[in-house]
């Protein structure tokens, strides 16, 4: 539909071409007629050259901070949300195999197919697992913070390169590697090593799927990954799966009356500051989910909230559940560690919670792993904590409770 009216006017264009060229050659002779042919000829391979980069958007439910576009052998990935407060977007260029186009203008080129990937943050490691990628990683900073069962016994062969405290640190062990592209997890503080991997060769790719408040928009980055991989079509269906299940669960909840939702508690100290989720961030918009509400409902932003003690003892001295009560291996440790704790009603009654229940080998909390992309198992986990009828034989995948 799109290329019939364009086709119509290339033709009535050649018959206005054929005539020009006629007018011209009784005026000028053959060969000005042939110089003039020749501009045409190179006018109408500029125009095909331009429709081979026509491209159209693919739909993106959630994420905002990434768009994608689909042309004729290849993608266009543009970032605008790559790190909190960005003000730039990036453009990369993914060219499927045996397809060459201008690249001038991008940021960053990838050639598929894809084998050998660098990765910065512990919550891309699930892309890999998922579309079957885990062999394709061949450097991660300080391995160890790995939890991904598949991933660490890929780790344990020796074929992972530990990047020590940052490719940002580091950047020339990635270049050493050379793998086909690295995705960056930044606050926006080492952009400049982004031109050192450029001048390498090597695709530098922001991924700022953190910077997303909605659970299932930092879900929906495994699409990112997929472009990436060449594996579009198998990261869309996972999504798929993650979306069906997260909503059905969110369903579930979402009958809860309004005086049957129990206030929560969230964050611990740490040096006299209350660490918290503010209202509108990912963890809170969870809980709210989950049918619960949040202690700190109305302390607006979709970052972290630092507040005092005393705010927090008169905010939420009788809030009957905590979440997120930090690592603890037991109620009477944490209230050791810091007796502030045992003035709340929720540390008295020992309903306390925490994202603990899965370790890996080297020390690893999935919780940070596999949260970004599994936000359906932590309602699950939060609706069992807080109405365990809506989902009686369900167990909790990454919560548990802290015993006594």
């Amino acid at each position: 539909m799109y290329f019939g009216p364009y086709l119509g006017e290339k033709s009535l264009k050649s018959g206005m071409t054929k005539l020009f060229l006629i007018r011209i050659q009784s005026r000028k002779g053959p060969w000005f007629g042939l110089l003039i042919l020749g501009v045409f000829f190179l006018f109408s391979c500029e125009k095909k050259q331009e429709e081979s980069l026509s491209k159209e958007p693919i739909n993106l439910e959630y994420a905002k901070g990434f768009t994608l576009f689909k042309g004729e052998g290849f993608w266009e990935i543009q970032v605008s949300q790559g790190y909190s407060n960005a003000s730039e977007t990036y453009r990369y260029l993914v060219l499927e195999p045996g397809i060459t186009l201008d690249s001038t203008g991008y940021d960053a080129v990838v050639h598929l197919p894809i084998q050998r990937v660098a990765l910065t943050s512990t919550t891309q490691v699930p892309h890999l697992d998922l579309l079957g990628h885990t062999q394709s990683l061949v450097g991660f900073p300080k391995p160890d913070l790995i939890s991904s069962p598949k991933t660490r016994n890929w780790i344990d062969s020796g074929k992972v390169q530990d990047l020590g405290s940052g490719p940002s640190a580091n950047p020339e062990l990635v270049l050493d590697l050379q793998p086909d592209w690295i995705m960056i997890s930044t606050l926006g503080e080492d952009l400049r090593y982004l031109e050192v991997f450029k001048q390498a060769g090597i695709p530098a790719l922001i991924n700022g799927e953190y910077v997303e408040q909605n659970p299932l928009g930092r879900a929906e980055w495994i699409k990112f990954t997929g472009v990436l991989l060449g594996n579009y079509a198998e990261a869309s269906a996972q999504f798929e799966q993650i979306k069906k299940d997260y909503n059905e669960a969110a369903s579930l909840a979402s009958s809860i009356l309004e005086k049957d939702k129990p206030r929560v508690l969230s964050g611990v100290m740490y040096q006299d500051i209350w660490y918290a989720p503010s209202a509108d961030s990912w963890a809170a918009q969870l809980l709210s989910q989950a049918g619960g509400k949040y202690a700190f409902e109305e302390n607006a932003g979709s970052g972290s909230l630092q507040l005092n003690y005393e705010y927090v003892l008169d905010e939420a001295s009788s809030t009957p559940i905590w979440i997120g009560a930090a690592d603890f291996a037991s109620r009477t440790e944490m209230g050791t560690r810091e007796p502030r704790y045992q003035a709340f009603a929720a540390w008295k009654a020992g309903e306390l919670y925490t994202y603990t229940a899965k370790k890996g080998e080297t020390g690893g909390l999935e919780y940070f792993e596999l949260g970004y992309l599994r936000p359906d198992l932590i309602l699950k986990d939060l609706i069992k904590i807080l109405h365990p009828q809506l989902l009686p034989e369900y167990q909790p995948y990454f919560y548990q409770k802290i015993p006594n």
